[in-house]
């Protein structure tokens, strides 16, 4: 068992896109201790320290979700939603990392409370400088709620 909290909880389902995001983080030293998990059922235990994530209680929160809306078993608006109605979970910043522009999907992510809504860009440089954006800014910038 890891005794060091969790920064960073990604959860994207697509592997070369996550590892696109954890290497420019780690890169620029911003990830050191992330988790990726790639379905929305065990992003959920993770989260609330349910399922084989039970032994988790006694830790805190990650510092920043960075959350797919396309997700196998539970979408990424259905985890935002239960993050942001639950009082121990809901000032945990979630940024919305997503190929999706679709109007219902940026309306439905703020109306849940999503932080951040960011379409994930199609060229490599572009996807990279946004990944080290949001990183500086959610991680070294933004003073959190502790």
């Amino acid at each position: 068992m890891n005794s060091v909290p969790i920064e960073i909880l990604l959860v994207e389902d697509n592997h070369d896109e996550a590892e696109l995001v954890i290497r420019n983080l780690k890169k620029n030293n911003l990830a050191n201790n992330l988790r990726h998990i790639d379905d929305g059922v065990e992003a959920l235990d993770f989260i609330f320290s349910r399922g084989v994530y039970k032994h988790r209680k006694d830790f805190s929160h990650p510092k920043l979700i960075l959350l797919d809306l396309k997700l196998p078993k539970v979408s990424g608006l259905e985890i935002l939603q239960e993050i942001k109605s639950n009082e121990e979970t809901k000032t945990i910043p979630v940024v919305v990392l997503t190929s999706s522009k679709e109007d219902v999907d940026v309306s439905e992510a703020y109306r849940f409370g999503v932080n951040s809504y960011i379409v994930k860009p199609v060229n490599f440089e572009s996807f990279s400088k946004a990944v080290i954006d949001i990183g500086m800014y959610w991680m070294v910038l933004n003073h959190a709620k502790q």
